[in-house]
């Protein structure tokens, strides 16, 4: 990486000109391919396509209902960006296996497209973001539109379900054998609730409850467990991470969460009040540091920059006494939850996406 110092001042290179104009022009292409991605996700398309074998136009329009000319355009754009393999001697379309893993099957923890369904809200948040630029006010998550609250759910849902039950919570010592016997479990900012409906199917001796200051997702996590048939150990309330209700947990949960409040020091106070004698806080974050040269790569590029969209301007719109971001680092989360009494702080696990803190007393 070419850092300000290997850079004469007033010395323009020419060659790295074009090589930064290439990368723009790149990220441009990307950008509204994006919409064209979300589509595909949305409409079905790709799921059409998944184990299908080579298929024409016409022949994936027909599986999806869709219009044929609408359709081959969106294949024609796949192909530019090397999403879907083309065979010109027969005209046909095929989205290899390797790729349908991460566009077409929902329950695989590969599966990415829910990042997309998240696009439609950002960009319509624009002017709003500028202003808040210029004043240094936030953005709440509710000023958002419902294509973030769904997405975000999307997004993370197959990460949750592929690491959650098998890998973080047997990370955490003994907790495991607490949920098997029955124990009392908060999911803080649980939005659909998603987290939690999969520790209540792992543990059915176990009673979770859910909260969330944002109501509509509230409500879509109560329409999910009534679906599922969990009512009998799940429950969701509308609280914040500062007030909800209840005393005396084996675990409090925050995924990917904590860094949007306004107040995450107060979060955790409340957590250590509200947790049982050898009690747990699992606290999963982005795997992302407080170095912004140590965040160039790509889940850095992404978190940093969902960062300046969403998590910056939410915890802002709190008007707490810290607006972290999503990068604040692990020293930094550590200094909060040892200010709010907190003071057994572990790394229990990590992937490529986030980190997961075993926090006690």
């Amino acid at each position: 990486m070419t850092t300000s110092a290997d850079v004469t001042p007033g010395v323009v290179d020419e060659d790295r000109v074009q090589q930064f104009l290439e990368k723009v022009i790149t990220d441009s292409g990307a950008a509204v391919a994006g919409l064209c991605t979300s589509l595909g996700d949305r409409l079905g398309l790709y799921k059409a396509m998944a184990g299908a074998g080579p298929l024409t136009s016409a022949q994936l329009a027909a599986r999806t209902g869709l219009n044929e000319r609408y359709v081959r355009e969106w294949l024609a754009a796949q192909v530019a960006g090397e999403y879907l393999d083309y065979a010109p001697g027969t005209d046909t379309y095929l989205l290899p296996d390797e790729h349908a893993a991460v566009l077409a099957d929902p329950e695989r923890a590969t599966y990415a497209a829910g990042f997309f369904t998240m696009l439609q809200a950002l960009y319509a948040t624009e002017d709003t973001l500028m202003e808040a630029f210029r004043t240094g006010e936030g953005v709440g998550w509710e000023e958002h539109g419902p294509a973030l609250f769904a997405g975000t759910a999307k997004f993370f849902r197959p990460g949750y379900s592929a690491a959650l039950v098998p890998e973080w919570l047997t990370a955490l010592d003994g907790m495991v054998e607490k949920l098997e016997r029955g124990a009392r479990v908060a999911d803080v900012g649980c939005g659909y609730g998603y987290s939690t409906t999969l520790m209540a199917q792992a543990f059915p001796r176990s009673h979770f409850e859910g909260f969330d200051f944002h109501r509509p997702s509230i409500e879509a996590a109560r329409d999910i467990v009534a679906e599922q048939g969990l009512d009998d150990r799940v429950s969701f309330r509308v609280a914040t991470a500062q007030d909800f209700p209840g005393e005396d947990f084996d675990l409090i949960t925050f995924f990917d969460c904590l860094h949007d409040t306004g107040d995450p020091g107060g979060a955790l106070h409340h957590a250590e009040q509200a947790l049982a004698d050898g009690g747990t806080c699992m606290v999963v974050e982005p795997n992302a540091s407080a170095n912004a040269q140590e965040n160039a790569n790509p889940i850095g590029r992404a978190v940093t920059a969902s960062s300046v969209a969403i998590c910056l301007p939410s915890a802002l719109a709190q008007h707490g006494p810290q607006a972290l971001g999503n990068h604040a680092g692990e020293e930094a989360m550590r200094q909060i939850a040892e200010e709010a009494g907190l003071h057994h702080w572990r790394l229990a696990a990590e992937s490529p996406v986030n980190r997961v803190y075993a926090v006690g007393r």
